[in-house]
């Protein structure tokens, strides 16, 4: 068989690995906990559903446009003004099947191959593979002090003559860490000073805790011309639990968005106007199911914190939002996927090896389940690792017994 170069150079989505292989192992009866996965729990928001089956009832479930239908571009664009205090036209906005194929349609709109992009690191897991999709060349940026938390001068150091853009994710999947606001400011000011595209992934941007208030890179930004490469990417799968429904959106300049659109119209059409409708009535809808979520995946992240202090070897930065952790595990095991691996075959929990978001040694932790989840997770966790564990563990009906000597 003759496949491409590019395909032979793209990695299999971890995270959609393990989703798959917990839905195998639970076909099997097995008690498998699932800490590696980034869909909350929450049932869809009951506008969006009311919106989808008033649509549904009519029988007329026909194209959408390559760039959305107008009720969602509206939709979006009130969520804009609301959210960001930035007033947009319909022809800044493009809906898009999730805001992955959003921000998959900004790079297929400006890049060659061979430029570069630039993304902190520790990273989404699908950054490097999404670039080298497209024959360019993906640059993580390694915080030079060590932590989740970049610096100006990290992105800087990287830049070269072939960097075409910088995404940014904060919060951030997997650290959970929020970008401090001078960061934010600098890094809009460099990339328009710079002639460099910004790409702002927000879609944790409302899931933030202790207070904090989500950063707006709107605040910052001087260009609001045709010239402007500002592009913010978002959409309803995590802030309303509607993983599987699918729409994203990017927030850009008229003249982006018509080349974003004349990709999006030949890669995929619109997206489901039955699922537009659907997020139509969750941004329109009553917003407190987001609040809802918030605290839930807060009071998740206190437990989850209390559970991983308990380990000796485990050290673990506290997250400002999404619903994940990154815990460096190295103590225990350098290598993440031989660890990964190995919690998934004794004590059937799965994560995520941190070398697939750029760290070795580390594991990233999902508290998007339930409370009984993470604790009995945690629990099997420690069984597998700490020496100062109980010998004994059950799970399900099994008892494991293992001799530490």
């Amino acid at each position: 068989m003759s496949i491409s170069q590019i395909a032979r150079n793209i990695k299999e989505s971890p995270t959609l690995r393990l989703n798959e292989k917990a839905a195998i192992l639970r076909e099997k009866g097995e008690p498998v906990i699932h800490l590696g996965g980034g869909e909350p729990k929450s049932k869809t928001p009951i506008d969006a559903i009311i919106a989808t089956a008033g649509h549904l009832n009519t029988g007329e479930i026909r194209y959408a446009p390559a760039d959305g239908i107008p009720a969602l571009k509206k939709a979006i664009i009130s969520y804009t003004e609301q959210n960001y205090g930035r007033l947009v036209t319909p022809q800044n906005v493009m809906a898009s099947g999730g805001a992955k194929q959003a921000l998959m349609v900004a790079l297929h709109a400006i890049l060659n191959p061979q430029e570069e992009v630039i993304f902190p690191s520790p990273y989404w897991v699908s950054y490097p593979e999404m670039i080298k999709l497209l024959g360019a060349i993906p640059v993580p940026a390694l915080p030079e002090d060590g932590t989740f938390r970049p610096t100006i001068q990290d992105i800087e150091q990287r830049v070269g003559p072939y960097t075409k853009a910088v995404i940014i994710n904060s919060p951030n999947n997997p650290s959970g860490v929020t970008y401090s606001e001078q960061f934010i400011a600098d890094i809009v000011a460099f990339c328009e000073k710079r002639d460099i595209y910004l790409i702002m992934d927000d879609i944790y941007n409302r899931l933030v805790f202790d207070g904090k208030k989500p950063l707006n890179c709107y605040d910052y930004a001087k260009d609001f011309s045709e010239n402007s490469k500002l592009i913010v990417i978002n959409g309803v799968s995590k802030q309303y639990a509607m993983t599987g429904f699918r729409i994203g959106w990017a927030v850009a300049s008229k003249r982006l968005i018509q080349v974003m659109t004349n990709i999006q119209g030949h890669q995929t059409s619109g997206p489901s106007v039955l699922l537009q409708k659907a997020a139509v009535g969750a941004l329109n809808g009553v917003q407190s199911c987001v609040e809802s979520l918030r605290i839930t995946l807060q009071n998740n992240r206190d437990v989850m914190m209390a559970q991983l202090k308990t380990f000796d070897g485990v050290k673990v930065t506290k997250p400002d939002g999404t619903f994940y952790c990154f815990a460096d595990f190295s103590a225990y095991e350098k290598d993440s996927n031989k660890l990964s691996q190995t919690l998934i075959d004794k004590v059937l929990v799965l994560t995520v090896p941190g070398a697939e978001c750029g760290w070795e040694g580390f594991l990233r932790l999902s508290y998007c389940g339930s409370i009984k989840e993470i604790t009995e997770g945690i629990e099997r966790i420690k069984w597998a690792l700490d020496p100062n564990s109980p010998n004994e563990l059950y799970i399900g009906d099994r008892k494991l017994v293992r001799n530490w000597s």
